[in-house]
């Protein structure tokens, strides 16, 4: 027999906006993150950890608790603790005999578990390593991916999308030079991932376009691909749903060719220019000259009219 849940209603007006920012918006905010550890994690887990913790910062939350969760065979507790936390994004790491240095990036939709992807780290060097400045917090990086991988794979493409949602942050109407501080680059080779993170130098070149120089600040991994958890492409696509308000409307008869300009198509019907009136227009007025002319023609048009009226009244007469 089913057993029904009872649904408490908020009794202040914080809960009743704790609850309504929730639900589903037509301008989502910003996607919110959080790490935690599993039951045993090794120095390289911990510093990976820390460094993709100061990447996603302030849209991140660290639980300092270890936990003994399995996510491939139970996922629950990660889909309790999204709802709890509001978000969306979760990484997990763990270090175990079979499967050392793990690292599990995964999403979550309606606070059901979405994407998962499993990499084991190889090779890291922290971010504390590189003794240079760092970028700011908060920062939008740019995200780079290099290798065939990326698009002839369906894992590594699904992977992709997870990293764009993963460190994508409050959407950008416009770019200034000035502000792209902060790239992070994946390359894709022979079944494994590097990962690198470089500060953007704005170097003077002579001219208007600044010389661009990178410095690499850290993170830098070496992973592999192990272990994946996707969704189906129809789950994807409910997931990635857009509302009818943010949807751009066609506008009809307008095009833009490769260049961005635009044209446009007008259609004209069909006009009766035998019934325009022209009398009125003054760039279609007569000159005096024309209408001395148009008299002139018309006297002699009537008198024509006139003088075979009469032959033809002779003509009766003599009959």
């Amino acid at each position: 027999m089913p057993v029904l849940q009872r649904i408490k209603k908020p009794t202040t007006h914080k809960g009743k906006k704790v609850l309504l920012s929730k639900e589903p918006q037509v301008i989502e905010n910003t996607k919110q993150t959080f790490l935690l550890k599993g039951r045993k994690t090794g120095g390289i887990i911990n510093d990976c950890l820390k460094d993709f913790f100061s990447l996603k910062k302030p849209d991140a939350v660290m639980l300092s608790q270890k936990n003994d969760i399995l996510p491939f065979e139970d996922a629950s507790f990660l889909e309790q603790s999204g709802k709890k936390r509001d978000a969306n994004l979760f990484i997990f790491g763990s270090h175990t005999k079979k499967r050392p240095n793990n690292l599990i990036i995964g999403r979550l939709y309606d606070y059901q578990l979405l994407d998962m992807v499993e990499l084991g780290v190889e090779n890291f060097t922290s971010m504390i390593e590189f003794k240079n400045e760092k970028v700011g917090l908060g920062l939008k990086p740019c995200l780079v991916f290099n290798g065939d991988l990326w698009s002839q794979h369906h894992e590594y493409q699904r992977l992709k999308n997870l990293l764009v949602d993963l460190f994508h942050r409050e959407t950008a109407s416009a770019v200034r030079l000035q502000g792209i501080e902060h790239v992070i680059a994946f390359t894709a080779v022979e079944g494994k991932i590097y990962m690198k993170s470089y500060r953007i130098l704005l170097k003077k070149s002579g001219q208007r376009t600044p010389r661009i120089e990178l410095e690499e600040i850290g993170p830098s991994a070496e992973m592999k691909l192990r272990r994946t958890k996707l969704a189906s492409d129809d789950l994807l696509k409910t997931a990635c749903k857009q509302p009818k308000e943010l949807k751009i409307k066609k506008k009809k008869n307008v095009t833009k060719d490769n260049l961005g300009t635009t044209h446009g198509r007008i259609h004209v019907p069909k006009q009766k220019i035998d019934k325009l009136q022209t009398r009125k227009m003054k760039g279609l007025k007569k000159t005096s000259a024309e209408r001395k002319e148009d008299r002139a023609a018309l006297k002699k048009r009537r008198a024509e009219q006139e003088a075979s009226g009469i032959s033809t009244k002779r003509l009766r007469s003599q009959s």
